[in-house]
């Protein structure tokens, strides 16, 4: 009896792993299809965002410097920003027919207020979808550059594992819904470092145009690509000198080989940077010359003192306006979840542990490293967006740990259905975190996140739409609420009259608050003392005090 339950122990144990090999070969041999489905999926959860949330606090300032350079050719409001993702989120809009207003042009705040005269110039629900619309291409490209650089890297396989958890990722699915510039930067930052490694490889004309216009496009795309791509290249360079120990003669002979072509990628880089800018020309501040695209030097020298001012930013109950080394570590561990974190760290283990299968995994982790590294010196702490590219490499990294982990332990039933445990968790973990992908936090940050970040990490205003639906439902004729983000929310979300909160204690009746204005301006910390009546979204904390018994 023992030996024949053995025996059926054993025989279902082998049909348990057997479909392991005939899973990952369909994978390969339907690797397209899969690639494209797993995108396409992707991008129907983040589409399926758009009108569920309002606009975020910057959105309306991205959708009008772009507005502005698309209707009047130029690029003045501000400059701190480059245009790339700023013109791809007011394309949609302007293909519309809606056109810049100019209704505040010497107001202070002037693209915040020009970019909500915009989403209400016409339908604001479609305006602002059609906006959100013009950054999806840029998840897209994201997408590519990890199935392109895990499939040159370590296969078909690793590829199309890196591209389902990078495309299941909250924070990922967040940025790739909103009309802003952090998943522009996060699609070429990673398309320049991949095409950058097929270049060194293969120097090559064409090699060198593909490579140069990846960099181009970056620094169209956000500035702190400027300092994250070097970081991120000392660092494998550092590991590639330190792992193989080139000659200096051998190496002063690839640099001579690759220089002609390192010249035309970087032709092609400032061509496009200045096709970018309209082909301006003007004076700048350390020159009487007239330079090329001056909007461009004027962005990178407001980056340099809005980071030397620092900026208001909230972690672990503490306010700073020039944030700490321990912001960006924090948010990567609560708003990643856990589930890609243990996958992560095993990948981490395992180039320790045996560098020789993940030989080249040195390279996504100095990406993601590098790009970690210098945000630590960065004194503008206000989302984990500011560094969402690390997410292209960690995700090779991952990808890479659970493929050697299947392919390593194929037949111990234990290590297969732990693996598999693990991504059955993370798949669930992202779609029941639809649609608030952007206040995600995983099981670590507890029941008050609130407590550990806010800002864009958690309330960035999306949610007063939902505030104004339940209001409606209440049947509330007036409610005390301090706006977040500018518009009218009577007009756009149904809110009954509305008057500003007191600050120092509520008022009669409804009384609604972000978390973000809660925690960063402490409120004398009334929403500490009351429980609220309820939360609406993830953000909107909402009170209702009676009158008092006398006036009744």
């Amino acid at each position: 009896m023992g030996k024949a339950k053995r025996k059926l122990e054993a025989s279902s144990t082998a049909a348990w792993v057997g479909w392991i090999p005939r899973a990952l070969e369909f994978l390969e041999r339907h690797r397209r299809l899969v690639a494209i489905a797993l995108v396409v999926f992707a991008s129907l959860r983040i589409v399926s965002t758009y009108t569920v949330f309002n606009h975020t606090f910057d959105e309306p300032a991205h959708i009008a410097c772009g507005m502005e350079w698309l209707d009047h050719g130029v690029y003045q409001l501000e400059a701190q920003h480059p245009p790339l993702a700023r013109v791809a989120a007011a394309l949609g809009p302007y293909l519309l027919g809606i056109r810049f207003q100019g209704a505040h042009a010497k107001v202070a705040g002037a693209m915040w207020y020009e970019g909500v005269a915009i989403l209400e110039r016409g339908n604001y629900d479609v305006t602002l979808a059609a906006a959100r619309l013009g950054i999806l291409p840029f998840f897209w490209i994201a997408c590519w550059v990890v199935y392109a650089w895990g499939k040159r890297w370590a296969g078909t396989r690793v590829a199309l594992a890196a591209l389902f958890l990078f495309s299941f990722l909250p924070v990922v699915l967040a940025h790739a819904g909103l009309a802003t510039t952090d998943m522009a930067l996060t699609a070429f930052l990673g398309a320049a470092f991949f095409t950058g490694l097929v270049w060194l490889e293969q120097p090559t004309l064409r090699n060198a145009l593909i490579f140069g216009a990846a960099t181009g496009l970056m620094t169209l795309s956000k500035f702190s690509g400027l300092v994250y791509f070097p970081a991120a290249a000392v660092l494998a360079l550092a590991w590639y000198f330190a792992s193989e120990r080139p000659a200096f003669r051998s190496v002063l002979g690839a640099i001579r080989r690759r220089a002609p072509s390192f010249g035309i990628a970087v032709l092609v880089g400032a061509l496009l940077i200045w096709a970018g800018y309209r082909f301006s020309l003007g004076h700048v501040s350390f020159t009487s010359i007239r330079l090329p695209a001056p909007e461009l030097y004027k962005g990178i020298q407001e980056v340099r003192v809005h980071n030397a001012e620092g900026h208001n930013s909230y972690l672990l109950g503490t306010v700073s306006q020039t944030g700490s080394w321990a912001f960006f570590p924090v948010a990567f561990v609560v708003k990643t979840p856990v589930a890609f974190l243990l996958l992560l760290f095993a990948a981490i283990w395992m180039i320790f542990d045996s560098p020789g299968p993940l030989r080249r995994a040195w390279l996504p982790l100095a990406f993601s490293l590098g790009i970690f590294l210098v945000a630590q010196f960065s004194r503008i702490n206000i989302g984990l967006r500011h560094i969402l590219p690390i997410y292209l490499g960690f995700s090779l990294l991952a990808a890479a740990a659970l493929i050697r982990g299947i392919e390593k332990h194929a037949q111990s039933l234990w290590v297969t259905a732990s693996l598999a445990a693990i991504l059955l968790w993370f798949a669930g973990t992202s779609v029941l975190a639809h649609p608030d992908y952007l206040p995600y936090f995983n099981f670590l940050a507890g029941s008050h996140p609130e407590n550990i970040l806010i800002d864009s990490d958690l309330d960035w205003g999306q949610d007063v739409k939902r505030l104004g639906k339940r209001l409606r439902e209440l049947g509330a004729t007036q409610v005390a609420f301090d706006k977040y983000i500018m518009g009218n929310p009577e007009r756009e979300f149904g809110f009954p009259r509305f008057y500003r909160i007191n600050p120092e204690s509520p008022l009669v009746g409804w009384n609604a608050v972000g978390v973000t204005v809660w925690k960063l301006t402490h409120m004398e910390k009334w929403p500490d003392r009351y429980l609220p009546t309820e939360r609406v979204g993830k953000s909107m904390l909402l009170w209702y005090f009676p009158p008092p018994a006398s006036s009744q």
